[in-house]
């Protein structure tokens, strides 16, 4: 288990995956990703100020959360739980939000699809943890998923700063 970072995308390119290996054990890693002050910690892109708006991990729950840059930019996020197995495997969909809650639009483009169907899975091996992040457009048109497959780099870099700031968290809390 040295491989640290994966990214593919499917064979239509309509679903991202990404592989990482989290030197911790699974509770612990599940537990960041489910524990308001733990996600207001590392979750985000780089640079981003995160506030945890609302966070209920169940079928049915939502996290409405905040996002704020040094410059002064802010927007938001939000998943919308489907199936919660701690500590294996959460599914959500993930979309902008406005402050209210409300899924919209991408700030950056008309066209980035609204949903994401995202799947975490947690793996425990030898004491680290395997996270397979997978997701891909829903009730999405055409131009939509071709748009999101048109990311993949941008996720890549993006998720990739993501999971590094989970590892820094990781470290720094089991030091």
């Amino acid at each position: 288990m040295t491989q640290q970072n994966t990214f593919e995308m499917n064979h239509e390119g309509t679903e991202l995956v990404i592989t990482r290996i989290v030197n911790a054990p699974r509770e612990l890693v599940y537990k960041v990703w489910t524990e308001p002050e733990h996600l207001a910690a590392w979750w985000g892109p780089t640079g981003m100020e995160l506030t945890v708006v609302s966070l209920d991990v169940r079928p049915g729950g939502l996290f409405h959360y905040g996002m704020k840059s040094p410059e002064g930019f802010e927007m938001f996020g939000r998943f919308a739980y489907q199936e919660v197995v701690a500590p294996e495997k959460l599914s959500y969909v993930t979309s902008f939000a406005d402050p209210e809650g409300n899924a919209i639009r991408a700030p950056f483009s008309p066209i980035f699809p609204i949903e994401i169907l995202n799947t975490l899975t947690f793996t425990e091996e030898d004491g680290k943890t395997i996270v397979v992040m997978s997701g891909g457009p829903i009730n999405a048109t055409e131009e939509e998923i071709q748009f999101f497959a048109s990311m993949k780099g941008s996720m890549e870099q993006g998720f990739g700063g993501t999971f590094k700031q989970l590892d820094d968290y990781i470290a720094k809390i089991t030091a």
